[in-house]
């Protein structure tokens, strides 16, 4: 009686997993963007899940007896967990980020795909697959929600179960051959090839995290890369912020963002530039919500609890199937506005992210701007590459050399064409973006005027590119400026090519793009470029210079608040905390550069169109003299040019 009620269970069970897995399957391939209605869908599989995971905690000891594997448990929790990661992905809520990373942490404390936790003999190949993908997947979880410590933890046992594999698969392969029987050995041959060539894709992944690791948690410890009320909103200047209104006003609501360099830092599908822009369009949960937790799992906030039975659940100990899906709760903070959403495109081709802006532009909501983020190389990847000039920081002999160049080959020097800010019209490279890995033209290549037909809706352009400047106004060539359909755009365009005090000492290939650095952490790419490290001086050294920032910030804001030749295109954002703190970070890079570089090489000088009020251009004195007390207080003054030396 016992087994034919045990035998029902299990079939219940099964039925209810491949129900779920198939209504998983559709929610997982519809589009991560647009407003398109899609919270049915989502719906309809989290209901499917959540009846699944309710059925295998009541029914737990007979689906053991009936053979339930630990792994099993793990892999429905671990569908969850995408499940919700990819909601987020579409949404960018932040409450279903902390739901995914909840039941992924569940899934690492109880140990679900450790099969020599769970007392098994042997490792089955199939099984530790699933486990790898399951670290793959919490560390890009983590890596985003900007769990630093957790990511190290993840990698290191990451890195440990690659190693492992390789060495255990490796012996079971070749006992498998000197097992088999000749008309079998070529068989069992291939199969060990296979599996060693899956093993070196393993860890291949492992190499990516440890890359992006050492880049993009770099200087973690001074601010977060996200919108925080305790950094970012500035009490000396909200008075006037309160006050200012515009003849018009735009809300920020959706973003597009895609980065597309040889052999740029990423990690699965986030690239190191579209990384730090997307943490910069989100809000940080401040107040007493902003404290560096350490690597312990919120369930032992309650390590015991009893059920209405009176038995003991342990909360902490590998055998418990439960998880508190409420506990995310602890980790939100309610108190905060949603965040825009974005729409994150991993190397696109020009047709597929143009298909993309034209969903979201048709779905854009009246009265609402659309970020444009566009961080790409202007020459074909496989074109011959340039060294990296050299240009003077300074004037007096006894100071350092700067020395400029592309960060990485992927973003090579500028033709000869753009120096001193000159461009020939007939050099076909310098008039477009390039987002394919090789050819010419054809569906790699994003012309400016390729944008055009989408600004009938507000823009807000970020370019970041080594042929940046295309999209500025020229009478010679097709560009964006100037060209609107019906709304003027807002543009932000790098320099043509990056700067630093010593190339040599930073490492060009895996750095990531400086202007995306400045917009997104001005203080931290201001060391870099300069050749200031995050082990050179302690936390209050950094928190006097992010004083330094914050209130130069602050008057900049007031400055652009009052002014009365503020530009519309301009004054249409300046209401967003989001879009404001991209124009502040912008005009602070501006001067920086200014005073760094040559006076008369605008490759190395960002652009903004419309150009902002001359009272926050990069020479007048009160951005410069922001620039100059921070650079004393870092010691770092002899590297610049002011105008006052």
């Amino acid at each position: 009686m016992a087994k034919k009620e045990n035998d029902v269970v299990s079939q219940t069970f099964h039925a209810l997993v491949e129900s779920a897995d198939r209504k998983f399957g559709r929610v997982r391939d519809l589009p991560l963007y647009g407003r398109a209605p899609q919270n049915h869908y989502f719906q309809k599989v989290f209901k499917a899940y959540m009846r699944l995971w309710k059925y295998q905690q009541e029914n737990r000891s007979k689906l053991v007896d009936s053979g339930l594997n630990r792994w099993e448990i793990g892999e429905i929790a671990s569908r969850i967990g995408q499940l919700y990661f990819n909601q987020y992905m579409r949404s960018s809520e932040a409450r279903f980020l902390v739901e995914a990373y909840v039941f992924y942490e569940a899934i690492l404390e109880r140990k679900y795909f450790d099969a020599r936790g769970s007392g098994k003999p042997k490792v089955d190949v199939g099984v530790r697959f699933k486990e790898l993908r399951f670290y793959a997947r919490f560390l890009l979880v983590a890596l985003i929600f900007n769990k630093v410590d957790m990511v190290r933890l993840l990698a290191e046992r990451f890195k440990g179960l690659v190693d492992d594999s390789m060495t255990i698969f490796r012996v079971e392969a070749g006992v498998k051959i000197c097992l088999s029987e000749c008309r079998v050995k070529a068989f069992a041959e291939l199969l060990s090839q296979v599996v060693e060539t899956n093993f070196k894709e393993w860890k291949l992944v492992v190499q990516e995290i440890f890359r992006f690791m050492e880049v993009g948690t770099a200087f973690t410890n001074v601010r977060p890369f996200r919108y925080c009320a305790l950094f970012d909103s500035h009490p000396a200047s909200r008075p006037y912020l309160a006050r200012f209104h515009a003849r018009k006003i735009v809300k920020f609501r959706d973003a597009l963002l895609t980065s597309y360099h040889r052999n740029e830092v990423k990690f699965a599908e986030l690239t190191l530039d579209t990384y730090r822009m997307m943490q910069c369009l989100e809000w940080e949960p401040s107040g007493s919500f902003y404290q560096k937790r350490p690597v312990e799992s919120v369930y032992q906030k309650h390590p015991v609890e009893s059920n209405e039975n009176g038995t003991v659940i342990d909360h902490s100990g590998a055998a418990s199937g439960l998880i508190d899906i409420n506990l995310a709760a602890d980790l939100t903070d309610p108190t905060l506005p949603p965040n825009p959403r974005k729409a994150v495109l991993y190397r696109p081709s020009a047709t597929r992210l143009l298909a993309v802006l034209a969903t979201i532009c048709e779905e854009l909501p009246p009265e609402t701007i659309v970020l444009i983020y566009l961080s790409a190389s202007g020459k074909a990847a496989h074109s011959n590459l340039s060294q990296a000039g050299s240009s003077g920081g300074s004037r007096k002999s006894s100071k350092d050399k700067v020395v400029s160049g592309a960060c990485g080959e992927d973003k090579s020097s500028a033709p000869e064409s753009h120096c001193n800010g000159k461009r020939e019209s007939s050099d076909y490279y310098d008039n477009y973006l390039w987002l394919g890995p090789r050819g010419y033209g054809g569906s790699n290549a994003l012309y400016p005027g390729d944008i055009i037909p989408f600004t009938r809706r507000p823009l807000f352009l970020i370019i970041d590119s080594d042929s940046s400047h295309a999209f500025k106004a020229d009478a010679k060539a097709e560009v964006l400026h100037g060209a609107e359909r019906g709304e003027p755009a807002a543009l932000l365009l790098s320099p043509l090519k990056p700067a630093f005090k010593n190339l040599f000492a930073v490492d060009t290939s895996r750095c990531g793009s400086q202007f995306t650095f400045f917009l997104t952490a001005p203080l931290q790419a201001f060391c870099q470029m300069v050749g200031i490290t995050s082990a050179d001086s302690d936390m209050d050294f950094y928190n006097d210079a992010e004083e330094i920032l914050s209130i130069a910030f602050s008057e900049w804001e007031v400055i652009l608040c009052t002014s009365k030749g503020l530009d519309l295109v301009w004054a249409q954002v300046l209401s967003d905390p989001f879009l404001r703190r991209l124009i502040l970070r912008f005009i602070f890079c501006r001067s920086v550069l200014s005073v760094f570089c040559p006076l008369e090489d605008e490759q190395y000088l960002p652009i903004c169109l419309p150009h902002l009020p001359n009272s926050v251009s990069a020479r007048s004195e009160v951005v410069q003299s922001a620039v100059i007390r921070l650079a004393n207080h870092l010691k770092v003054a002899d590297c610049f040019q002011f105008d006052d030396t």
